[in-house]
Order: C-alpha cells, then sequence, then structure tokens
C-alpha cells in the first residue's frame, strides 16, 4: 500500500488564506490597539471593566508563559506525523498568534514544521 502524498485543494488552500490572515489581522490590532497602546493599557490596568481589557490581560498571560509558541510547535509535530487540513489550519492560527505575540522563536520553527508536512515522496510512475 503506497502512501498518498499530502496535497491541498484550492477550495482548502483558499480557507487557509482567510484563516491566515484573520488570525494575524486579529493579533496585530490587539498587539497595537490593546497591549502596546499605552492609553488603553492604563485604562486597564486601573480597573477598566470591558471584554477587550480581558481579552488584554488573557493575551499578556499566553504570551508571557509561551503558549502560542508551544501550542504551535506541538501541532506542527503532529503535522509532520500525520498531515491534514485540521492540524495545518491549527498549527497556522497558533503560529500566526506566536509570530506576532512575541513568541517568534518557536513559532518560526513550528512555521517551518508545518512546510515539511508537505515534504511526502511522490507518487512512483508507472
Amino acid at each position: 500500500m503506497k502512501k498518498q502524498p499530502f496535497r491541498l485543494t484550492p477550495f482548502q488552500v483558499q480557507w487557509l488564506l482567510v484563516v491566515g490572515f484573520c488570525t494575524v489581522g486579529y493579533a496585530i490590532y490587539l498587539r497595537y490597539m490593546a497591549i502596546e497602546l499605552s492609553t488603553f493599557a492604563l485604562s486597564c490596568d486601573g480597573g477598566l471593566p470591558t471584554l477587550m481589557c480581558k481579552t488584554r490581560l488573557l493575551a499578556t498571560a499566553l504570551f508571557k508563559n509561551s503558549v502560542f509558541g508551544i501550542a504551535a510547535l506541538v501541532i506542527a509535530v503532529l503535522h509532520v506525523i500525520r498531515p491534514s487540513i485540521v492540524t495545518l489550519t491549527a498549527g497556522l492560527i497558533c503560529a500566526g498568534f506566536g509570530i506576532v505575540l512575541y513568541n517568534v522563536g518557536l513559532s518560526g520553527v513550528a512555521i517551518g514544521l508545518l512546510v515539511l508536512g508537505f515534504a511526502r515522496p511522490a507518487p512512483a510512475t508507472a
């Protein structure tokens, strides 16, 4: 029984583009409008009870503990072992958040492993 190479359909490529752009876009919005904007950070630290302040607190706690990078790396290793669109999407989401939110080292390695998931032997020709 020969192993089929992991290939994406055009619909899956479009899905990954949409998910990737939305993930990185929201991460950039979160970084520059909630985490690094000093007026918003001071109001959140002063006790402003909004959903965006809670999101800022959660994102800060996650990137301080390298959760985005570690999760992206674990999912990328799973994708190399058994590639699927689900693990590729989850790895892309975690790596996108990790690269924008200060977990660049681990997320960069995860992106490399996600690309390596496509390195399967070509099907034999008769």
